[in-house]
Formats: C-alpha cells, sequence, structure tokens
C-alpha cells in the first residue's frame, strides 16, 4: 500500500469518494430520499420532473461546494491546531477564522 503522500502526488487521494457516513440514520434517510424522488416521478410529467432533477442536480452541486469549503478549513484548523501545539504559538488556529476560501 502507497503512503498518503504517494497517492496524493499520484492524484489517488480522493477523499470525496470515500467518505460514506457512518451515523446509522444515513442509510435510511439516503433510502427515504430514493423513495421519495420515485413518487415525484411518477406524480410529474416528464418536463416537469426533468425541472426537478436540475433543481436537485444545482442543490448536490451548491451542497459540494459547501462540504469542500468545510473540508478545507477543517484541515486547517487541524494543521493549525498541530503547528501550535509543537512550536507553542498561541492564537495561530484562531486566526483561521478569519480565512475566506478564495476557491473559484
Amino acid at each position: 500500500m502507497r503512503s498518503l503522500l504517494e497517492k496524493l502526488y499520484h492524484g489517488s487521494l480522493h477523499p470525496d469518494e470515500n467518505i460514506i457516513s457512518n451515523d446509522p440514520q444515513y442509510f435510511k434517510l439516503s433510502q427515504k430520499t430514493s423513495e421519495i424522488i420515485e413518487i415525484w416521478k411518477e406524480r410529474l410529467s416528464e418536463e416537469e420532473f426533468d425541472e426537478l432533477e436540475t433543481l436537485l442536480d444545482l442543490y448536490a452541486q451548491t451542497h459540494g461546494m459547501e462540504l469542500t469549503s468545510i473540508f478545507k478549513y477543517g484541515f486547517r484548523l487541524g494543521a493549525g491546531i498541530m503547528v501550535e501545539v509543537l512550536t507553542g504559538e498561541e492564537e495561530l488556529a484562531s486566526k483561521l477564522g478569519t480565512f475566506h476560501d478564495k476557491t473559484p
């Protein structure tokens, strides 16, 4: 098995693809969501359902962007905490609260 640095270098480190909630409610909610989508598919015309799918796709895209920002902030916070612990410099991690994600 390759190290994390090797996986990062080779582009095979994809945390967004490997994270699945272990909350017991996750599977139930996911299944319920699929069932409700099927109900709407039966209720709506094909054109209306396409519009609903477009809306859901847009929501998924914005949610993905939010998750990316949360991941980046959490990673920076964890790294900042480690730097504070190792260097003894205080308030480094708290400065991350003023950091703005500049992802295009």
